[in-house]
């Protein structure tokens, strides 16, 4: 007989598993109902799992000058993936991962310059930890098109790329400091400093996106629901840099940096009736498409501040105009004046020139003469109020990040006085380009700026275009004119500082050489010896109407015991000045002594010397033949080219000899070492004295060829002019 607990169990069982089936049950049918797991949609969750999101970046916009020529722009590169999951390859007879290790490696190695033992440990050990795909570093990384297609060539099973954008810069060393750097954060381009930091914002664009359903194979399902928010790329941003007027200033600092290697240089061209920058530049400077070691990451045209010596010295001449209290024909004791406990002294040996006059004083770039104005005749009270009206106690607000302006030292009685002369006192180059708008655009202080203006990239619509802006006018336009007039006797009279050293061929020059001392603070004093300075010029052309500024610093350049320290700044500043004036259309205003005449270089191939030497006579060309063959080889000027009558024609025969290079401008010999591939050495600066390869020998494409420079004969009291501090221009008494 069965018990009762025997009987009562099964019933328990089938009660139990009930339950438990109409719990299950239940719970299925609720979620079938609702569609929901823990409050999470089974659909939404499914659509989740089998679609691809992938993001969409902007472009980034690009930087140009003011004619519309590439500066910073997006570049695409290629990185490079090997997928090695197996179950990726759907059909055996078309493999979408890498089948032969060995052989992808053999191949790829020689293209991404790695080892075929790197590849192929890299590949293998994607295996067998049994990844998806695998990466190969940095030789992988920003691989080019030409790269991309010699490996697609391959036909490698598995090898894939990835497209990703670059910031790319077309001209290399190039305003670098000014347009700036980008870095990636996250796959985002950003800029981080120069116009790429400053316009980032409107540089950087916003992302879109794409999403679509795909299955397991990570294929699009026929209907994939794609979904596509485009991208708003970035704006375009406009410089007011003018490219070729920024070449000439690149490859002019390039040459003075090979040549001199000194410490720091600046350089600056502005449109004089605008304020716009025309180009800006420093040395050491770096190129932004391979960063390597970099020496100075600051703009020093607008970062760093520096007693400016005498270029201040036109601010403290304007001044005194203004004021009423210029009379040139004044005169004064050079040598040394004495105020207070400090004696000042003038540069050349505290010696002086005797009584001259005021007038004198300036072409001679005088310490005392200057210093005399300053403080006797404008007061120390009324200057302070000059130099705050020309700015020199605030920054200029450039659209450039990380200005720092200099700082007006008026505390002690030394500093009233030297202040005139631009010692202890500091500025930047950008507040001397600033302040010199008022005197070359009658009074009318005008804003430096580098933007010109924004544009959106699909429409071209203008968001935003800044326009010229008077900020001051700290002097009437008859005192800039009278300014100009004496600024230009210190290019045009024998006496001046600048006279044979910074006269232009076609233009007339206004402006004032500087030489700067620089504080040693180690020995608590100011640097001793004769590089020791910061030589500078500021100049402005035409004289009588300027239509451009520019600035130029060199700072303790390596000189030859016979170079002055006007050298190397008078060969950038010539160079660049005069090529940019002709290059805008700007007429000349020197009396030429026979018309300038512009020609078409008439075809060379296949012609013979004689005839194509005298076709360039006839168009008023005076060559210069390289050889006696019987056949044009080559000319440095493409065929069609415009020139004028009086730039350098090289015509090279098919027997080629050393001409006869005594007298040669430096540029010239650089020329005809570009024509010919020259391995070219050189001593000196100025014009060819020696040449090593003497004149009617034969001579070859890529020989090596030294000549030795010599500057033209100066004066000796002009030679002193040139250096204008002395070590001990300052004397304290105790």
């Amino acid at each position: 007989m069965k018990s009762k607990k025997t009987q009562i169990m099964p019933t328990v069982w089938i009660v139990i598993f009930t339950t438990l089936f109409l719990i299950i049950a239940g719970r299925f049918l609720y979620i079938q109902v609702s569609g929901e797991v823990s409050g999470v949609s089974i659909q939404q969750l499914a659509d989740q799992k089998r679609t691809n999101n992938y993001n969409i970046p902007a472009s980034r916009g690009t930087i140009y000058d003011r004619n519309g020529m590439a500066l910073a722009q997006e570049h695409i590169v290629y990185r490079l993936y090997a997928i090695v999951d197996e179950s990726h390859t759907t059909n055996p007879l078309y493999p979408k991962h890498v089948k032969d290790v060995e052989e992808t490696a053999q191949k790829l190695a020689p293209i991404l310059e790695m080892d075929e033992s790197d590849i192929a440990e890299r590949l293998n050990d994607g295996i067998s930890n049994e990844r998806f795909q695998v990466e190969f570093g940095s030789n992988a990384r920003e691989l080019n098109q030409e790269q991309k297609e010699e490996i697609e060539a391959l036909e490698l099973s598995g090898i894939n790329f990835i497209e990703e954008p670059i910031r790319f810069y077309p001209n290399g060393m190039f305003a670098s400091h000014t347009i700036g750097l980008t870095d990636k954060q996250d796959d985002k381009i950003f800029g981080i400093n120069g116009v790429e930091g400053f316009m980032n914002d409107y540089l950087i664009g916003e992302d879109g996106s794409i999403s679509y359903q795909r299955d397991k194979f990570n294929m699009k399902l026929l209907d994939p629901k794609e979904v596509i928010n485009k991208p708003d790329n970035g704006d375009d941003v406009y410089l007011t840099l003018d490219q070729k007027v920024q070449t000439l200033v690149e490859d002019a600092l390039s040459e003075v940096e090979e040549e001199y290697d000194p410490d720091r240089m600046t350089a600056v061209v502005m449109n004089a009736k605008t304020g716009e920058i025309l180009s800006l530049s420093n040395r050491p400077s770096y190129n932004p498409n391979s960063i390597g070691e970099v020496q100075n990451w600051y703009n020093d045209v607008i970062a760093t501040p520096f007693e400016p010596g005498s270029t201040m010295k036109i601010f403290t001449l304007a001044s005194a105009i203004e004021e009423g209290v210029w009379n040139p024909d004044d005169e004064f004791q050079s040598g040394t004046y004495k105020v207070g406990n400090i004696t000042i002294g003038d540069h050349n040996g505290r010696r002086g020139w005797g009584e001259i006059s005021y007038l004198e004083g300036i072409q001679r770039s005088s310490n005392v003469g200057i210093a005399k104005l300053a403080y006797e005749k404008i007061g120390p009270d009324r200057f302070l109020e000059y130099l705050q009206d020309f700015d020199f106690d605030k920054k200029t607000d450039i659209d450039l990040p990380g200005e720092v302006a200099g700082r007006i030292l008026y505390n002690w009685e030394s500093e009233k006085v030297t202040t005139a002369f631009g010692q202890g006192t500091t500025t930047t180059p950008i507040q001397l380009m600033k302040a010199a708008t008022a005197i070359a655009n009658d009074g009318k202080m005008l804003k430096p700026y580098i933007i010109e203006k924004t544009l959106d990239h699909e429409t071209k619509e203008v968001i935003a275009e800044h326009e010229p802006e008077v900020v001051g006018e700290p002097i009437s336009s008859e005192t800039a004119k009278k300014t100009l007039e004496v600024l230009e006797t210190v290019i045009t009279s024998e006496n001046g500082t600048g006279h044979n050293i910074y006269n232009l061929n076609d233009y007339t020059v206004a402006g004032k050489t500087g030489t700067a001392q620089i504080p040693d603070s180690e020995n608590k004093g100011y640097k001793t010896g004769k590089e020791n300075y910061v030589f500078s010029f500021l100049g402005m052309a035409p004289a009588d109407d300027p239509k451009l500024i520019m600035y130029v610093s060199v700072k303790e350049p390596n000189l030859d015991q016979t170079e002055s320290g006007s050298a190397p700044v008078s060969f950038v500043f010539k160079n660049v000045m005069e090529n940019s004036l002709r290059y805008l259309n700007i007429e000349p205003d020197k009396e030429a002594t026979e018309p300038i005449e512009v020609v078409e270089i008439p075809v060379w191939e296949d012609k013979q010397t004689d005839s194509y030497v005298n076709k360039l006579k006839d168009l008023g060309i005076e060559p210069i033949v390289i050889g006696d063959g019987e056949h044009v080889k080559k000319v440095n000027l493409e065929s069609g080219t415009k020139i004028t009558t009086r730039q350098t024609v090289l015509v090279a025969t098919d027997n080629m000899k050393m001409p006869d290079l005594k007298g040669w401008s430096f540029r010239d010999v650089l020329s005809f070492r570009d024509f010919l591939d020259l391995d070219l050495e050189w001593m000196g600066s100025g014009y060819v004295k020696k040449q090593s390869i003497e004149k009617g020998s034969s001579l070859n494409e890529k020989d090596y060829l030294m000549v030795e420079l010599e500057e033209p004969d100066v004066p000796e009291d002009q030679e002193n002019a040139s250096d204008e501090s002395g070590d001990d221009e300052i004397e304290e008494e105790e």
